[in-house]
């Protein structure tokens, strides 16, 4: 009699949840082991991660002060003359710049040669603390983008007299932390009406001392020839104005008059930053290598620890495929556990930087997913050559072993 093919003849199928769930008891049966391995995962994931996300925060809070103060602000300054001296710009070059179709406003500073600031009048000479002192128009802090952290900038009636204002440098330096003050300015007193807040398109500000310029005339011998004109242009039209500035503010020779944007300089240092985050990004990808080397190393180490029980498996109907994806995936659960722990540790680190810089907090999604997915490939990588060693092994040999 002819015997009829029964279900039961056929090795059971594991769907997805069973193999995972057998997966994941080879990782709940050595939880220190796991977690070692895990945990290189997780610190190549956590340092890209990082990299990533402080690099995206920093990117956002520079366009956030690109938004807030504007790409629309070119300086001009003297150059060089034919014979490698110091060029000046014209008295009248403020006002010119200032008649030049598509600009908003121009305003100005000058250099007060021979002349330093001082707390009082017992500081040897020699003790300058790097300040400047500057003359200053009054429509500055508009042209410029100027605030100020206490007291005023100054008008009509302070400008013509000894008062000055601080940038937020300078009066640290001074030691000045409030208005109503006298320092020591050009061998006389002057007074302190306001301290500016950190001014980031114009540096140069911050470390300077501004006197109005009738009083820098009358009072400290000021030449009145402004050595940077701060321009406003529109937005649609600078690079338009920027090619006109040179020829406007010295006819003459515009050869000898340097034109820039604040915020190319703000973009150039982007730019350094993401060179420096590259170095960084590719120390991570070597953590990471690291850590898959050591979850390959777990997974051969557990095959041949497990051997006993691939051999029980496979002699009560379990086949190849089965045992090859039961390592595959504990392979891929584990590298999953460090992707996880290590997206999340990465966010933490970006987190608590990003807050401890005053930025927003931004990590791309598309990183998390990736580190994620990164992740499972490695561990699909790293647990290959295990599964498909565990698959290998007879049920005679693997129960033969000591």
């Amino acid at each position: 009699m002819r015997r009829t093919r029964d279900e039961s003849d056929e090795p059971a199928r594991l769907g997805p949840r069973d193999v995972v769930r057998v997966g994941a008891a080879g990782l709940r049966a050595r939880p220190l082991r796991v977690f070692l391995s895990a945990l290189g995962i997780a610190i190549g994931i956590a340092a890209m991660i990082g990299v990533v996300g402080i690099s995206a925060s920093s990117r956002a809070q520079l366009q956030a002060t690109l938004d807030r103060l504007g790409t629309n602000m070119l300086t001009v300054a003297p150059g060089k003359d034919l014979f490698g001296s110091d060029a000046e710009l014209p008295k009248e070059s403020v006002a010119m710049i200032g008649r030049v179709a598509d600009v908003i406003s121009a305003s100005a500073t000058g250099k007060v040669s021979d002349t330093n600031v001082y707390r009082n009048d017992r500081i040897d000479a020699g003790e300058t603390g790097g300040i400047s002192v500057l003359a200053a128009r009054l429509d500055l802090p508009r042209t410029a983008g100027l605030r100020m952290a206490a007291g005023t900038w100054l008008n009509a009636a302070t400008s013509r007299y000894p008062a000055v204002v601080l940038g937020s440098d300078a009066a640290d330096a001074l030691g000045v932390a409030q208005p109503g003050v006298q320092v020591w300015l050009g061998s006389q007193w002057f007074t302190v009406v306001g301290i500016m807040e950190p001014a980031e398109l114009t540096p140069e500000l911050n470390s300077a001392a501004l006197v109005g310029w009738d009083a820098a005339v009358s009072r400290l011998g000021f030449d009145g020839h402004p050595t940077t004109v701060y321009t406003r242009a529109k937005k649609e039209s600078v690079e338009r104005v920027r090619d006109l500035l040179a020829a406007t503010a010295n006819p003459e020779a515009p050869t000898e008059v340097e034109v820039s944007r604040p915020s190319d300089a703000l973009a150039a240092q982007n730019a350094s930053d993401k060179a420096f985050t590259g170095l960084l990004l590719g120390l991570g990808a070597v953590a990471l290598l690291v850590g898959g080397v050591g979850v390959a190393n777990t997974m051969v180490i557990s095959v041949l620890e497990r051997r006993a029980e691939i051999g029980l498996r496979r002699s009560l109907g379990a086949t190849r495929g089965q045992i090859r994806a039961q390592f595959l995936t504990e392979s891929q659960l584990l590298a999953a556990l460090g992707g996880v722990g290590g997206v999340t540790l990465g966010i933490l680190v970006t987190a608590v930087f990003a807050v401890s810089q005053g930025w927003p907090t931004v990590v791309p999604p598309w990183a998390m997913a990736g580190g994620v997915g990164a992740t499972l490939v490695i561990g699909g990588i790293a647990g290959l050559y295990p599964a498909i060693r565990a698959a290998r092994l007879s049920p005679t040999e693997a129960l033969a072993a000591p």
